[in-house]
């Protein structure tokens, strides 16, 4: 990477640190510092939303995604319109009234202390695991680049992330945010248009678009019921639904990021552009991953995009093996640019589909040689397939900024997940349970401290986490397992006034157990989780209310 990229990635990265510190000095209590002194517009809010899920695992997984399933990854995001409209109808105006700094401080005043606790660790476990995900994801680039140690480039990353958002809180998180959308987006298009410009001069948008469709990757809409089949338009406008009530709902990284506006009205604006914009914006960036696999298909790509495990392959005994399918690929690759030369013509196609069948067989065997020489190491390369493109046909500078933008993405959402897991543990279980009289500067001091907790939890995570499928579809499966039972929690009180609190709280105990079983066995895709674990907790608490505790008060 050259200096001038290093210029851009680092004098970015640093104006927009340096301004959320500089913006968000003297907080002198919680409010301040949990809830921005309630200053944010909808604007804010809408961003701010959007670059807390928009995490650098957007940037780097999604692309890959597409590269090798094509669009049908987002039907994922069919249900979060939807959610965005029930959320602003039912949840914010509860929120709002009642004036709470997390949304688990709701459970106590419908149900009792015990199910707050329980829903909060609930939340705190998973968004502890995602956080040091995120910070995983840009380590991959940098270690890349630079060939250093992926765990000290973990740490790296984790302590400027910790920096700004322990002295800033959640205004130097929302005020980052704007900026950090603002490089995202810029990113994004010219990544897109410089894709377009390295294509043959022969090849038209269209054309493009038509040998995408013969290549299977524009299949974006599938209205099977196949259980076996993880994304269909069925599990995205349902479970994608569920999991989006739960995440914008009742997630505190979420949630923390609207309590923080004006008014109500505010929130709502802000959530609803939200819902209108990440549709398509998700579309754009699956979009952008075909589009550097048409890329491919005139200019040579490797047989593994993480090319540093195919080195490592190469120092052990399977040397020969990787090196033979190595060529073998690269003979199918030459022959297949050499079929349809600079043009795409439609009469190519079924040759053009042998080629890539034969491709991905020789693909296939190359990541069984991977995982036969390196058992630890995984033979998954979907996080790989963008970074591999922006390294290698980037220009001076632009280089610089794409990267820039992944790290804005992992700042922004890392920051987020920081401040809201600071946020529940010092309101819901230390102010809660052990320190009622906690106010003032002491209570930003304790906040500021557990920031830096979860900082440090985070970063022990990523630094022992590994690849798994790919990290997009890992974060997404986390959430899943826990989405559902907070999300049934939420429902159960905010729907089902006859439902006390040990009833919720057996139900949710017991939902929560079931829902690890049928992940662990794989019962069924994990977006069907969320809907899975809302309803039984809904079923549980009410047959236990009905027949066990009916006479119960609380």
């Amino acid at each position: 990477m050259s200096i001038f990229d290093w210029i851009v990635l680092l004098g970015t990265i640093g104006f927009i640190i340096g301004f959320g510190i500089w913006k968000t000095r003297k907080q002198q209590n919680l409010n301040d510092y949990l809830l921005g002194g309630n200053e944010a517009r909808w604007w804010t809010v809408g961003l701010s939303v959007m670059a807390t899920q928009a995490s650098a695992i957007t940037f780097l997984s999604t692309p890959g995604q597409a590269f090798h399933d094509g669009m049908g990854f987002v039907q994922f995001y069919f249900g979060l319109p939807i959610a965005m409209i029930i959320i602003c109808i039912y949840f914010v105006p509860i929120y709002k009234r009642l004036k709470v700094f997390t949304a688990y401080q709701y459970l106590e005043e419908r149900f009792d202390v015990n199910t707050r606790v329980f829903t909060a660790f609930l939340f705190l476990i998973q968004r502890g695991l995602a956080a040091g995900i995120t910070i995983y994801a840009p380590a991959i680039i940098l270690s890349t680049i630079l060939a250093w140690d992926l765990r000290l480039t973990v740490i790296i990353i984790g302590v400027l992330v910790i920096l700004y958002t322990v002295l800033g809180g959640t205004k130097a998180v929302n005020v980052t945010h704007k900026q950090q959308m603002t490089v995202i987006f810029l990113g994004l298009f010219l990544a897109f248009f410089i894709i377009l410009n390295k294509l043959p001069e022969a090849v038209s948008f269209t054309d493009a678009l038509s040998m995408a469709g013969a290549s299977g990757k524009m299949d974006i809409l599938d209205f099977s019921f196949d259980l076996e089949n993880r994304y269909t338009f069925w599990s995205g406008i349902i479970g994608g639904t569920f999991l989006a009530l739960s995440y914008f709902g009742t997630d505190q990284s979420q949630v923390q990021r609207y309590l923080s506006s004006q008014s109500l009205e505010e929130s709502r604006r802000g959530l609803l552009f939200n819902g209108l914009l990440k549709v398509p914006l998700q579309f754009f960036i699956l979009l952008i991953g075909v589009f550097v696999f048409i890329f491919y298909q005139f200019n040579p790509a490797p047989i593994f995009f993480n090319e540093k495990l195919v080195n490592d392959v190469k120092q052990t005994e399977y040397q020969s093996e990787i090196s033979a399918l190595e060529s073998t690929y690269q003979g199918l690759v030459n022959e297949r640019m050499e079929l349809i030369g600079d043009r795409w013509d439609e009469q190519n196609v079924q040759a053009y589909k042998g080629y890539l069948l034969q491709e991905e067989k020789v693909r296939a065997e190359a990541k069984a040689t991977i995982k036969k020489a390196l058992p630890d190491a995984s033979e998954n390369d979907k996080d790989y397939v963008f970074l591999h493109f922006i390294l290698n046909n980037i220009p001076v500078g632009i280089l610089g900024l794409l990267l820039a933008m992944i790290f804005s993405a992992a700042m922004s959402s890392t920051a987020a997940e920081l401040n809201a897991l600071a946020s529940t543990t010092t309101i819901d279980i230390y102010k809660r349970l052990f320190n009622p009289s906690l106010e003032g500067v002491q209570s930003v001091r304790a906040s500021q401290l557990l920031t830096l907790m979860w900082g440090v939890v985070a970063i022990l995570f990523a630094c022992f986490g590994t690849l798994f499928e790919n990290l997009i579809q890992f974060v997404n499966i986390i959430g899943s397992i826990f989405y559902g039972t907070i999300l049934g929690i939420f429902l159960c009180g905010f729907f089902m006034r006859f439902i006390k609190a040990k009833a919720v709280l057996v139900a949710g105990l017991i939902t929560e157990v079931v829902i690890i079983y049928l992940w662990w066995i794989d019962f069924v895709p994990f977006l069907w989780l969320n809907l899975i674990g809302s309803l039984l907790v809904i079923i549980i608490a009410s047959l236990l209310q009905l027949l066990a505790f009916k006479r119960s008060a609380i």
